[in-house]
């Protein structure tokens, strides 16, 4: 028996260290969500020209979309294409969350700051959960397309105006409708569920892409309240930034990523033990003018 005992104790202590290491939760109310919109707005503000250009992307490719459906070809995936920006939407703002940390130590943010979050310890971790999110978009897409199908069968449409009809005056168009934004709401909930603080957390604690995960499911389990409607802002915003040929997305998504650091603060209780891992060596950027000089730094004086 006492052998047994002492076969169990490594477990046991790192059970116990695991549940130490584990982040704490809080639980937070609606007001709280304000406050951290604010404070992204804030830093929106204190940096917009460089989270536009890191959100620029968005505005491109919504402007692609509504190229590409010209030919009203794939006009019936333009709502769900939209849509699956909530879905990227957390992947994407990794350079956002960088800038939000820095200011909130104090330090400089700017561009070249947030492009440091390629060195971080645990962008792999970051990299992964974020091709599970793309796997989850495209998902999305294929489950849309085929609901359309089932509603409508492969016959194409000839123009915006007669898809409109379509979907909005007949009854397989309410049935798309329904089913649509129902299914839209389960991947979306998912996504909520598993990435609404991971990526912050990976980026301020360095921590694997299953424990974020797993601290994620925890945080929506204690706070469900605050949590739905996260969820619905983001929804709402992400509607309103798509209204003007999705050129507002380009605040939309910068507003979102930065409140969304402040969020994790909010709900994640700071370990003040926490051992903070050494910042990358700093690298001297060299003008382009001393280009061929810098091909051998071992000749250069001093």
């Amino acid at each position: 028996m006492a052998t047994s005992f002492r076969d169990n104790v490594p477990t046991m202590v790192q059970s116990a260290q695991d549940n130490a290491a584990a982040p704490k939760i809080r639980t937070i109310g609606l007001s709280d969500l304000h406050q951290a919109l604010r404070l992204g707005w804030e830093d929106f503000k204190a940096v917009p020209s460089h989270a536009i250009i890191l959100c620029v992307i968005y505005p491109v490719l919504g402007l692609v979309l509504a190229r590409t459906v010209h030919g009203y070809s794939v006009l019936p995936l333009l709502f769900p294409l939209a849509a699956g920006f909530a879905l990227l939407g957390p992947f994407a703002a990794l350079g956002l969350y960088e800038l939000s940390s820095r200011r909130e130590r104090g330090e400089s943010a700017t561009a070249w700051d947030a492009v440091e979050v390629l060195r971080s310890p645990s962008f792999g971790a970051m990299l992964g959960l974020g091709v599970l999110l793309f796997a989850l978009f495209v998902t999305w897409v294929a489950t849309a397309q085929a609901i359309y199908v089932a509603a409508f069968g492969y016959e194409g449409v000839t123009g915006i105006s007669e898809f409109a009809n379509r979907v909005l005056t007949t009854p397989q168009g309410w049935w798309l409708i329904v089913v649509g934004c129902g299914t839209g709401f389960l991947f979306a909930l998912v996504a909520l569920c598993i990435s609404v603080v991971s990526f912050p957390l990976m980026l301020d604690r360095h921590a694997g892409a299953g424990e974020a995960m797993v601290a994620s499911l925890r945080v929506v389990a204690q706070n469900p309240v605050p949590m739905a409607a996260w969820g619905l802002i983001v929804a709402a915003l992400l509607v309103v930034g798509t209204l003007p040929f999705f050129l507002g997305l380009a605040v939309v998504i910068p507003l979102l990523g930065h409140a969304t650091w402040h969020l994790y603060r909010k709900v994640i209780i700071s370990d003040p033990n926490a051992r903070p891992v050494p910042p990358p060596p700093h690298r001297e950027r060299k003008p382009a003018a001393d280009f061929p000089a810098n091909l051998f730094p071992w000749r250069r004086k001093g």
